[in-house]
């Protein structure tokens, strides 16, 4: 099992509980998929669960997934995976960050539901462009051979 970690939101230390085992295995699952997705491309950097990325003096985050630009070290795309304990902070907190930042792409990853909720940054802040489930599929036209079923990635984690 994972440890507790810690995330610095808007100058505020939130020290985050140990993901539980279902977090943690939707999350090995995600980065084995985007993995693939990645392995051909020089210009993207998939870093480890829950790295930390910094984003201003006051803030640092450690997302369940995160690709960043290999040259600028830029987050590009963040998943969270949403806890079951304190999932304010990820659907409210980090996501009012994430949209400040103009992130490209936010997943917010729901073991709750069994779905992914995508994000894409438009002029008017993150907008909510799907609410996948079931036998629907992620995929991100950014990168081309990463796809994923929902019913798949949150198969085995029941």
């Amino acid at each position: 099992m994972s440890e507790p970690y810690e995330e610095i939101l808007e100058g505020q230390k939130i020290l985050r509980p140990s993901p539980g085992a279902r977090h943690e295995l939707i999350c090995s699952r995600l980065h084995d998929c985007v993995r693939a997705g990645v392995a051909d491309f020089r210009s993207t950097r998939l870093l480890a669960p829950r790295a930390e990325v910094w984003l201003s003096n006051e803030t640092t985050v450690a997302p369940d997934l995160s690709l960043v630009v290999a040259a600028t070290g830029k987050l590009w795309l963040a998943a969270e995976i949403v806890g079951t304990t304190d999932h304010r902070v990820d659907t409210v907190i980090k996501k009012q960050i994430y949209e400040q930042l103009k992130l490209p792409r936010l997943w917010m990853v729901d073991p709750r539901y069994d779905n992914v909720e995508v994000y894409h940054a438009s002029a008017y802040g993150l907008m909510l462009k799907e609410i996948l489930a079931l036998r629907e599929v992620l995929t991100e036209k950014s990168l081309p051979e990463f796809q994923v079923t929902i019913a798949d990635l949150f198969e085995t984690a029941k």
